[in-house]
């Protein structure tokens, strides 16, 4: 699980620029909307639009963005109708990558996707070709700088954590996806502050690479993340720590 727990990391630092540039605003807002419109406008009933709602206001969101971007979703406001879409491909080394987008234009999306795994040195796959690499799961990393081992651990566990593992400068606690909520809230609870706190997909293995293909493969998430239509990438890669962040500087 290493490569994830590093790519959350530096997902984590690069979103705080995103932010300062918009995209990872119009990401959010998206699934926002799309969260109100297939399980309602009440983040009370609704867990999806509530972990939204939770990472707009992590990067400082306008409650009123929030606001409008609910009403699209429940159709108290016109807005674009967007599809979710999920696509599978393979990255350099044989990496598994998943894709999750929302489009209005299929077509568009998946010409786009397919060059930027091409450009790459990857290949855009069937549904299904990787995705039994992966699992759901809540996953919340917390500095291990800034906090003691055993205290977390005790506090996560206590509230149904499935695992707590040290990956080099952070902890990393997975839940099932129904306790996260729970378990998020029992760290915050406690007093820590974490990086970083979603549902994910989790690699069940990693594919260590280094060089040029490490380069390819960072460059690939990159360009994936960065594309309108895609809200979440997802990739089995496990590259050492300083050589993705000098990489992604």
């Amino acid at each position: 699980m290493s490569g994830h727990s590093k790519w959350a990391g530096i997902k984590h630092k690069k979103a705080k620029v995103d932010a300062q540039r918009g995209r990872i605003f119009t990401k959010i807002i998206r699934e926002i909307t799309v969260a109100a419109r297939v399980g309602g406008g009440d983040p009370g009933g609704n867990p999806r639009l509530r972990t939204a709602i939770q990472a707009a206001r992590a990067v400082n969101m306008p409650a009123d963005n929030i606001e409008r971007a609910i009403k699209k979703g429940t159709g108290d406001l016109e807005g674009v109708s967007y599809e979710e879409i999920a696509y599978e491909g393979y990255g350099p080394g044989g990496v598994a990558v998943l894709v999750d987008a929302m489009t209005d234009n299929k077509n568009r999306t998946v010409g786009e996707i397919r060059k930027l795994f091409s450009k790459n040195g990857g290949s855009l796959g069937e549904v299904g070709c990787v995705g039994f690499l992966f699992e759901k799961k809540g996953y919340i990393q917390v500095d291990a700088a800034k906090v003691d081992e055993d205290s977390l651990l005790s506090i996560a566990l206590e509230a149904g954590a499935e695992d707590l593992e040290r990956e080099e400068s952070v902890f990393a606690v997975t839940t099932a996806p129904k306790g996260f909520e729970k378990v998020r809230e029992a760290i915050l609870k406690g007093g820590i502050q974490p990086l970083s706190a979603e549902i994910t997909m989790v690699p069940k293995s990693t594919v260590k690479l280094e060089g040029k293909p490490a380069e390819q493969m960072l460059r690939l998430m990159e360009e994936l993340e960065e594309h309108d239509d895609v809200q979440h990438v997802y990739a089995n890669f496990d590259i050492p720590e300083q050589i993705m962040a000098a990489m992604t500087a």
